[in-house]
């Protein structure tokens, strides 16, 4: 395949009519540029120009070869402008990805963002799957748990989730609220269809809690809070999205080692555009907005 190098070089040389009008646009040595018309002639099998005293003057051939030379040369430029013109703005797609557990917080926040940027098609994805923003398969992600740690990520801080042990008000007044830990023994749980978890509320309920009474298991957050609601058992479950039911009574108050750490998570390459900077400083001041209970 003829090098594009070569053709650019052909294309100043006749937009220059010499050699060295082409090497100082190119920024290159006027021997590099002989040297590129020489090797794609002989790869055309045809003189492309008639060198002579004043300089160099396109044959017909070269003249044919220039014309879609000059055309791709503008298709270049105008790619190069649309793709700054697309850094510099807030407009186009913008993905974002967190746990569905999370939804509730982030969905108001994302309509917010897009009404006073009307510009951005927004595309929320949610789920236990880590997209590959290596790969551009998101923006921005709300990542739970330990720092993430790919090279190519910048991870921040975002918030932090206060978990606790709630139970419905009505399976509370059929069962008996329990005074203390030694009494969960005496109830049901709503837990997850996931033995490898990490979450650490999750391995304290495996320590504390025999297997059997875990007898409500589900492959989700947002399945959990419902079957927590509708009196299946007890179940963990974000301060900030409990808050939001009266319907749930606390049993045991967060602790410390129960709480799960949010993360802004982009990747390298994107974390300096217009769009995602945009985009972080508006989550944050929502965020803060908000506070930690449900709102």
């Amino acid at each position: 395949m003829t090098n594009w190098d070569e053709i650019r070089t052909a294309y100043q040389v006749a937009r220059a009519g010499t050699v060295s009008g082409a090497a100082q646009v190119l920024g290159v040595h006027h021997a590099t540029v002989i040297r590129h018309i020489d090797a794609l002639e002989e790869q055309m099998g045809t003189k492309l120009f008639q060198r002579h005293a004043r300089g160099y003057t396109p044959t017909e051939a070269g003249a044919d070869l220039l014309r879609v030379a000059q055309a791709t040369d503008d298709q270049f430029s105008q790619l190069a402008s649309r793709i700054k013109g697309q850094g510099d703005t807030v407009s186009g797609e913008l993905v974002i990805t967190s746990l569905a557990s999370f939804s509730h917080v982030l969905t108001p926040i994302l309509v917010h963002f897009q009404q006073e940027h009307p510009e951005v098609l927004v595309r929320y994805l949610t789920g236990r799957r880590l997209f590959r923003l290596e790969y551009g398969e998101a923006h921005v992600a709300v990542r739970a748990g330990s720092p993430p740690d790919q090279p190519d990520n910048v991870a921040q801080k975002f918030a932090v989730e206060r978990i606790a042990l709630y139970g419905s008000k009505e399976y509370l007044a059929k069962n008996g609220k329990p005074e203390s830990e030694h009494d969960l023994r005496s109830h049901r749980f709503v837990a997850y269809d996931e033995p490898q978890s990490r979450a650490p509320y999750l391995n304290w309920l495996k320590e504390n809690v025999p297997n059997e009474l875990s007898t409500f298991l589900v492959a989700d957050d947002r399945t959990a809070q419902q079957a927590v609601r509708a009196g299946a058992g007890l179940g963990f479950m974000s301060e900030r999205r409990a808050d939001c039911y009266p319907e749930l009574e606390q049993v045991l108050a967060p602790r410390q080692e129960w709480e799960s750490q949010l993360w802004l998570v982009t990747h390298v390459d994107l974390h300096r555009t217009a769009k995602v900077q945009v985009f972080l400083r508006f989550l944050k001041a929502e965020m803060a907005k908000l506070g930690s209970r449900c709102k």
